[in-house]
């Protein structure tokens, strides 16, 4: 494949390189799949010109108003652009763009680690071209620009996220000079649209050790600019002598924990957000010391109001994060006493799908610097899953759907919907939840009968 490039960029005269991310990662060992590819000349061009020969002209997309092609061939992505130099304006991070040089290509690049290139043409096949010590950096592990870093991140903002979010991946530190002209200029970030912001942030979220990155966030400056509620968690407050934990670091500290057991995004997420409303429901008194009483019903409607100004889905993947920051104590609170089953019954029922997701989050959630109560904790957690598993065998409480419906009480009692009919319901439901009855049909309309008689109303059709 990369062979036909170099032959077709040879036909048209036309030095041609790999340039950026794969090199980087061809460097690392780490595989990819997306190879960009840069031609001193027209890059849509050179793209037409090796999708013919590939037979591939069918999966060429061409986008003229960026000078851009990309092509599919099995499982790579190759996309090609013309070398080119760019200018900024002060009010956008949408350079202008002028062709250039191989040289005017590689200056425009974020960091030295991704503006290395290797060469496609016949006099100097394969040869790494690395103007700015990206290798070094490389074996160095470190985030470095190729050139002044306050111009490189005035320039185009979004890079300062890119730097954290490198770091974060790649477990790689970011150069002194560099991560003090982020911090001067961590307010340029406001020119950046958040949809771009948060797709940094969520690369952030889902890399090995995501607290590390969102650490370097908060010391930049940067968190505040676009996350403030996360920020302000940040600080320990201390009132007679007595301190609350740093809220900041246990949220960081569960959010990596549970990042050992899960890749998923809004599990994650779910981290991240569960302690959210404790800066706003902070409370001390004598007696009892530091209380958040609430703080996981004001954080699951917190966790509503961030989701739309962050512009993150606002359809199942916030209910899911909600009802986690709403549960997340319910666990916790079963370790802490005799685990009833009438206990379990009532989260299996409120959790339902999500209860194995909450109890990896509240494992997660113990972050004792005791290793005793830790392992105690753990240990409590087991049981708690054990009566789980046995309470959802025996009675299918998961996602549970009452056995006697609305319509079956008002058909019965020839009623129109009324409070009557609510008292019916929640009574066949309390009585299931503490095990007075079976999860089932049968029982369930013999309470019905029961509890109709109670509130003076007579059968007018038999249900079966």
């Amino acid at each position: 494949m990369l062979k036909v490039v170099a032959d077709e960029a040879a036909r048209l005269g036309m030095p041609v390189y790999i340039i950026g991310g794969w090199v980087r990662d061809i460097m690392l060992g780490r595989k990819s799949k997306d190879i960009d590819i840069v031609a001193v000349g027209s890059g849509i061009e050179l793209a037409t010109r090796v999708a013919e020969s590939l037979n591939r002209v069918n999966e060429l997309k061409i986008f003229k108003n960026f000078g851009t092609a990309m092509l599919k061939y099995r499982n790579w992505e190759l996309e090609f652009v013309g070398a080119r130099k760019e200018s900024y304006r002060s009010d956008s991070r949408k350079p202008i763009v002028e062709d250039g040089s191989l040289d005017d290509d590689m200056k425009r690049r974020d960091f030295t680690i991704n503006a290395l290139a290797i060469s496609l043409n016949k006099d100097d096949f394969g040869q790494v071209i690395d103007p700015f010590g990206g290798l070094a950096d490389l074996e160095r592990k470190l985030i470095r620009t190729p050139l002044d870093p306050d111009i490189t991140y005035s320039d185009d903002p979004l890079r300062m996220m890119r730097a954290v979010r490198f770091s974060s991946q790649l477990n790689f530190e970011i150069d002194t000079v560099s991560f003090e002209a982020i911090r001067r200029n961590a307010g340029r970030l406001a020119i950046v649209s958040i949809e771009r912001i948060m797709d940094e942030f969520n690369k952030i979220m889902l890399s090995p050790i995501p607290g590390e990155g969102i650490r370097k966030l908060r010391a930049s400056g940067l968190l505040k600019e676009f996350f403030p509620e996360l920020d302000a968690m940040h600080g320990v407050e201390v009132v007679n002598g007595k301190a609350h934990k740093d809220n900041f670091y246990h949220t960081l500290m569960v959010l990596d924990n549970l990042a050992k057991h899960t890749d998923d995004l809004w599990l994650r997420w779910a981290a991240l957000m569960h302690d959210i409303a404790k800066p706003a429901t902070r409370r001390f008194d004598e007696e009892n010391g530091w209380t958040f009483h609430g703080h996981e019903f004001l954080g699951a409607k917190m966790t509503a109001k961030i989701f739309k100004r962050l512009k993150l889905p606002l359809n199942e993947k916030l209910k899911y994060v909600q009802q986690l920051v709403l549960l997340h104590l319910r666990p916790i609170a079963l370790t802490e006493s005799i685990v009833t089953d009438s206990a379990v019954r009532r989260l299996l029922f409120e959790a339902g799908d999500v209860i194995d997701d909450l109890m990896l989050l509240c494992e997660a959630d113990i972050t004792s610097g005791n290793p005793e109560k830790v392992k105690k904790y753990l240990k409590n957690f087991e049981n708690v899953r054990k009566k789980l598993k046995e309470i959802e065998e025996k009675d299918r409480l998961r996602n549970w759907q009452p056995p006697v419906t609305g319509e079956d009480i008002m058909r019965a009692f020839a009623l129109s919907p009324c409070r009557e009919v609510g008292l019916i319901k929640t009574a066949i439901r309390e009585a299931i939840l503490e095990g007075e009855i079976k999860n089932n049909r049968e029982e369930a309309l013999a309470l019905m009968g029961r509890e109709g008689e109670k509130l003076g109303l007579q059968f007018r059709e038999k249900i079966n």
